[in-house]
């Protein structure tokens, strides 16, 4: 069996499996429910400084987007950091840490950007005996009118100077929570790793709208017919996350810094696919929200089966293999050439690939009048599109031509040349010369 046992910092779970800082995470209830059910770890629920609590919206929090079949795909909420006192809070994580010792426990949080106020939160938290602290420079909405979340972590002069107070006020583990509301994600990271951050976490949520109802004319959630933006995340910004913490593992200024991966894990498939993409662990908010804390153990049954399977002894095996193989448009083999094709067998005759080749792609689908679907070679340029729209699993798939092979479209030999650099119709190729 595979051991999905992680010290990420040197901060150990039984497995990579952690709650993401968010209402899950906000109170010692939730969390000792959390770790009964098996997650390996939990980011509290974002403190802030002492003084007059926190005062949350009493109407609805949520917007959401849903699939076809009701799936929900994508969560806005306008929450804003936890409105409970931190003096309880502290409470609770001690009391916490105590009796899951085995469990890792980091504390978010989010206090003025001033060198005195995280000077006098980090003790407090330390005190308690949790493994960490996050520091919150990602979140969206409300805090960041106050200048803090994403108003700090847009300005990678502030993600350094705040990372590096910390790290001068605390024995514990600093990781920078990143937010993607930002045109490069490679700038806050080594922004964060200068000012001696020991990780970063991303992504946080996405700035958004996710509906206006259309008899208020409010944004939804709607608030006495008022709306805002909120932070967007669940299943539906999985691709952008994942984006983000590849860039981060493949950028030779931020290389090797530890990631803990963030943005739509929703089964163990994906959880891997940030593992591989360099993360050394990830953290969920929705899928709990959606299915109950009890999914995670259908993560850790899926990833231990899939470790088994490639023969996978730890984690560690499995961390940053795919960051070798993701590399810019201009490296690129060109010399991979491919063509679509049916399975006559497995075809519904529904039609979606010619229709969408045809209206909106290269025309190279042809239709029989009794609805044989067909692949033209002499028009296929591979673009993918009919695989990714057919219905059935498997119909379509895409042929490699050998090398040697004449490609009917171009009437080029598959193997003259290798990538765009070498490409004759790259204008700064030294073919083009």
């Amino acid at each position: 069996m595979a051991n999905l046992a992680t010290s990420f910092l040197g901060i150990r779970s039984p497995n990579p499996f952690w709650l993401a800082s968010a209402p899950p995470t906000d109170k010692e209830y939730n969390v000792r429910r959390a770790f009964e059910a098996g997650w390996g770890g939990v980011v509290w629920k974002t403190l802030g400084e002492e003084g007059p609590p926190i005062v949350n919206v009493n109407g609805p929090r949520y917007g959401a987007i849903w699939g076809a079949d009701r799936r929900l795909l994508g969560l806005n909420n306008i929450e804003l950091i936890t409105d409970r006192p931190l003096e309880v809070n502290l409470r609770e994580i001690k009391a916490v840490k105590r009796d899951y010792p085995d469990r890792a426990v980091v504390v978010s949080i989010m206090v003025p950007c001033n060198e005195e106020a995280w000077k006098a939160i980090l003790p407090l938290v330390e005190e308690t005996g949790a493994d960490g602290v996050e520091l919150n420079f990602g979140c969206p909405h409300g805090m960041s009118e106050r200048g803090m979340g994403a108003a700090v972590g847009q300005v990678p002069e502030y993600i350094e100077m705040v990372a590096r107070w910390c790290k001068a006020h605390t024995r514990m583990p600093v990781i920078v929570k990143l937010t993607p509301n930002i045109t490069d994600i490679r700038y806050p990271a080594r922004a964060a790793k200068k000012g001696g951050a020991d990780a970063v976490s991303l992504i946080n949520t996405i700035s958004s709208i996710t509906s206006v109802n259309l008899d208020s004319f409010s944004p939804e959630p709607s608030i006495d017919g008022k709306g805002t933006h909120g932070g967007y995340c669940g299943p539906a910004v999985k691709p952008i996350a994942l984006n983000m913490v590849a860039e981060i593992a493949r950028d030779p200024e931020t290389a090797g810094l530890p990631i803990s991966g963030i943005g739509g894990v929703t089964t163990w498939r994906d959880a891997a696919e940030f593992l591989a993409l360099g993360a050394g662990n990830v953290q969920v908010c929705t899928a709990a929200m959606t299915y109950g804390f009890r999914i995670v153990q259908e993560m850790i049954s899926g990833l231990s089966a899939y470790m088994d399977e490639k023969g996978f002894a730890s984690v560690d095996d499995l961390v940053g293999r795919a960051v070798p193989n993701v590399t810019d448009w201009q490296y690129l083999n060109l010399n991979y050439v491919t063509k679509a094709e049916i399975d006559q067998d497995l075809c519904i005759k529904c039609g979606r690939c010619y229709a969408a080749c045809e209206d909106t792609s290269h025309q190279a689908i042809a239709m029989s009048p009794d609805r044989v679907f067909t692949v033209k070679d002499e028009e296929c340029v591979a673009c993918n599109l009919c695989v990714d729209v057919c219905p059935v699993e498997a119909c379509i798939t895409m042929r490699q031509l050998p090398k040697g092979a004449v490609d009917p479209r171009t009437g080029a030999t598959v193997g003259d040349y290798a990538n765009w650099t070498t490409h004759p119709n790259n204008p700064m190729s030294r073919a083009a010369e």
